[in-house]
């Protein structure tokens, strides 16, 4: 049987001649084991030691005066005991004068009915109380269970560490690490270098992890990736409870799924149990597959109801075309129905305070709804949309997309389309009506139609150098429109009354319906620019009018194609 020596540097006790030495020693080493640890158990005191090992049993006994003069040679059946510690092995050198023991062979060290430890080499030091187990190391602690090759314990305050690699198993999470400790007061872990907490829907790989096996919850610090079935989490820093699966994560974490939508934010409480996540402060949700984003300070989303929220800052975004819309509101909340099945489909609700830009097209209005199974966003309240030089209102706007492609628009009640000229910025087409419809191919307006009531007024330019030649005025019931790249090709109406006036006798006030408007200091201006709220005037803000009945064909010298 030959003698194994411990490292010095691990176990500095065996090197000291006297008590107060081991006692300044023991100090050091305290200091720094607490210090790695993260000095939770700094508010805990040492307890005094109590006092000597004493030999129970041994089948044979003998000494070695010359090579071993200090030394009780044990064989067969060792037992010792501490201060109710119970310490079992085959067999033992006993140096009762430092009050210590190296075991060999089966080593069992028992703590009352809750703690075990087993090796197959040990050495126990009773003035310091502390076990230093090699190879084959189990301890176990109630229902948890730490298993390594090398293995530190600390009788005097139930600390127990390993630094050659160790596996901890309770009753639902394995934990593997290169570096740990457990506390057997607390039940506090730490677990530091190429940390994995696996258990049957989770794993989780991290630097450095903290795991108390009372509660089963986890915190992880520093670069940690979390697996699961759905989705895989990105955080630097978070608090994971392995019997709820939910989570508690900071610093900028994020929340990928298998369909390849991506949660990010500053915070985020996560349950994947239920599949709700909160999101708080530069929360970004995106969507790579639909191309599409919604950014906010506050985020919900529920992905087994498909109900989500966002707001304060908050904005959707789509760059599904060449060129990106921003939509901000005060809130937005998506809605799924018949979700699972063939036949869902989703509702987005947008409220209050609505701006969208986009550089072709801007627009606003108090809320908006966007329905998926019709392609269909109604804008509501004081509704606007500009393109280019036109704005165009009404009390309500329909707006049906094909493939994220405006098909056709619908303007319901009071509408009203105003176009500047360039020629002369003080001068606007003007044509007000019921209601009006515009179609469009490849995202460019072709047709448009207004339709009862139909009041027009407008400037004919000539083709040729694109001077203004003079100012018409018509009423109708019916007025359709057809463009070839944005210009005016031909009008067609069934009966209509009106005047042309040349523009040196424009009527004052005729070069302005009764309803025009022109909100030119409402639209935004840029991305940026919807965040600012401008609305309305009282006074410009839509009424509900009585329009008198257009009158019959009566108009003379207004040539139409």
């Amino acid at each position: 049987m030959g003698e194994i020596k411990e490292n010095s540097a691990r176990n500095p006790r065996n090197s000291r001649k006297s008590r107060n030495s081991r006692l300044s020693q023991g100090i050091i080493w305290l200091m720094l084991l607490l210090l790695i640890a993260g000095n939770y158990a700094l508010a805990r005191t040492r307890r005094p030691s109590d006092g000597r090992v004493h030999l129970i049993h041994a089948d044979v006994l003998h000494t070695d005066q010359y090579s071993q003069p200090d030394v009780q040679i044990l064989n067969g059946h060792v037992q010792f005991t501490h201060g109710g510690t119970r310490l079992y092995c085959d067999s033992a050198y006993f140096y009762e004068s430092t009050n210590s023991f190296r075991a060999f062979g089966h080593v069992k060290m028992y703590q009352g009915d809750t703690l075990s430890l087993f090796s197959d080499y040990a050495y126990y030091d009773g003035d310091d109380e502390l076990a230093i187990a090699r190879h084959n190391v189990v301890l176990k602690h109630r229902k948890t269970t730490l298993y390594t090759d090398s293995l530190n314990f600390d009788k005097a305050y139930g600390i127990g560490y390993f630094f050659d690699g160790g596996r901890l198993v309770d009753k639902q999470n394995t934990l593997v690490a290169d570096w740990g400790q457990y506390d057997t007061e607390t039940k506090q872990s730490v677990f530091k270098y190429d940390v994995s907490l696996i258990n049957k829907t989770t794993q989780v790989v991290t630097d450095t992890l903290y795991y108390n096996t009372s509660n089963s919850m986890a915190e992880m610090c520093g670069p940690t990736d979390i697996t699961q079935k759905d989705s895989h989490i990105y955080t630097e820093h978070g608090y994971y409870n392995t019997n709820t699966d939910q989570s508690e994560l900071y610093d900028r974490t994020i929340i990928t799924n298998n369909d390849g939508k991506k949660l990010m934010g500053d915070s985020i409480y996560h349950d994947s149990e239920t599949g709700i996540s909160r999101a708080y402060h530069n929360v970004v949700y995106s969507d790579a597959k639909n191309k599409n984003q919604l950014t906010g300070n506050v985020c919900y989303y529920d992905d087994k109801q498909g109900y989500a929220y966002a707001t304060d800052n908050a904005v959707a975004i789509d760059y599904s075309q060449k060129d990106t819309l921003y939509v901000h509101a005060d809130t937005f909340k998506l809605y799924t129905f018949n979700i699972n099945t063939d036949s869902m489909y989703r509702r987005i609700h947008a409220y209050n305070h609505v701006r969208a830009y986009r550089r072709d097209v801007q627009a606003v209005c108090d809320s908006m709804v966007y329905i998926s199974c019709d392609s269909c966003a109604t804008m509501y309240r004081d509704p606007i949309i500009w393109h280019d030089g036109q704005q165009l209102l009404g009390e309500e706007i329909k707006i049906y997309n094909n493939d994220s492609t405006v098909e056709w628009a619908h303007v319901i009640n009071q509408a009203l389309s105003v176009e500047r000229l360039q020629q002369d910025t003080a001068k606007f087409n003007q044509i007000a009506s019921k209601e009006m419809k515009a179609f469009f191919h490849g995202g460019e307006i072709y047709e448009s139609q207004a339709i009862d009531n139909v009041q027009t007024c407008y400037y004919v330019i000539d083709d040729k150098d694109s001077s203004i030649i003079s100012f018409n005025y018509l009423e109708t019931t019916l007025m359709k429109m057809f463009l070839e790249n944005r210009k005016l090709q031909k009008i067609w109406t069934p009966k209509f009354e009106g005047v042309m006036y040349p523009l040196t006798q424009i009527p004052p006030g005729k070069d302005r319906l009764t309803s025009f408007a022109w909100f030119d200091y409402i639209r935004p201006i840029d991305k940026n620019d919807i965040f600012e709220w401008r609305g309305k005037s009282e006074e410009n803000k839509l009424k509900t009018i009585v329009r008198h009945s257009a009158p019959k064909n009566n108009l003379t010298g207004l040539k139409l194609q």
